[in-house]
């Protein structure tokens, strides 16, 4: 058995990994510093100091953010189009994908021309505006939803992956019996879970980030995204975002750093909770429709 002897640390290692350290914790730091300033005990925070770890802990801050009306209805609001949102964008992404594959379907090159040319040209704010307002869209949750279903990208990366499958598979299946709507749903469909996965995350995320579309869309406060309240929150640092969208509550005795700092990890939180369960197939189902063969 032979053993491989451990490559020796050269001068150049050494000022890499240096150098990629202090890049790490440049990129880390942030994150520590919202953490800290949220935790920390309203009691002994004091404004401007730095926190590395808080002084004494606490969940003032969280209590009262999931105390107030805003942020929950906020909550609420982005959870439903994330849920929604990312459940429609798979159906319409992966059907339409799949019907582009197929050569013999009138009109393909049509659409798959259509497809392209999203790809390269886009209409622009003014005129998706325009075309939310006189679908009736404007102030409904629907208008961060529909126009966002898929995009030419998607359509173009599913569409590659599914060419990448063996025609045979979906051949065989018909030769059994099988409709072409049996063999996207029994055949395809379990074939493409690590593509599934990997465009679930991508859709999710998205929705979940939804801030452009929902800052112009919708002007009731009640309909907010918690992206925007956060803006409110942490920009806007000359108001108070929570108690300007109808918060419940007092929150004098919680600084209002400790707040915008609590409502940054909450929003954070469900993406960070849900990624390690999807990065095995995240990177998986990037790579597969990558090359065919």
């Amino acid at each position: 058995m032979s053993f491989v002897a451990s490559k020796k640390m050269t001068t150049f290692d050494w000022v890499n990994y240096t150098i990629l350290a202090i890049i790490s914790f440049a990129c880390v730091f942030p994150f520590i510093y919202v953490f800290s300033v949220s935790f920390t005990d309203p009691d002994v925070y004091v404004p401007l100091k730095f926190y590395l770890f808080p002084d004494q802990w606490s969940l003032a801050a969280y209590k009262y953010l999931l105390s107030t009306n805003s942020f929950l209805n906020s909550l609420r609001n982005t959870i439903f189009i994330t849920v929604i949102g990312t459940a429609l964008s798979i159906v319409c992404s992966f059907t339409l994908a799949y019907t582009l594959t197929k050569k013999a379907m009138p009109g393909r090159n049509f659409m798959l021309s259509a497809v392209i040319f999203t790809l390269v040209f886009n209409a622009g704010i003014v005129p998706s505006y325009i075309l939310v307002k006189e679908l009736g869209l404007i102030n409904s949750l629907w208008s961060l939803i529909w126009p966002s279903l898929t995009s030419a990208w998607s359509l173009i990366v599913i569409k590659s992956f599914f060419e990448s499958l063996p025609a045979e598979l979906e051949d065989s299946a018909r030769i059994d019996g099988c409709t072409d709507i049996g063999v996207f749903l029994r055949i395809v469909i379990p074939l493409s879970m690590p593509a599934i996965a990997a465009f679930t995350l991508f859709f999710a995320v998205s929705y979940w980030n939804t801030y452009f579309n929902a800052l112009i869309y919708l002007s009731d406060s009640k309909k907010w995204t918690l992206q925007v309240l956060i803006k409110t929150l942490v920009i806007d640092s000359d108001s108070n975002g929570v108690g300007q969208a109808g918060a419940g509550g007092d929150s004098r005795a919680v600084p209002q750093e400790t707040i915008r700092m609590a409502s940054i990890m909450l929003a954070m939180a469900p993406i960070l909770l849900v990624y390690p369960f999807l990065q095995k197939h995240f990177a998986k189902g990037v790579m597969l429709g990558s090359v065919k063969g």
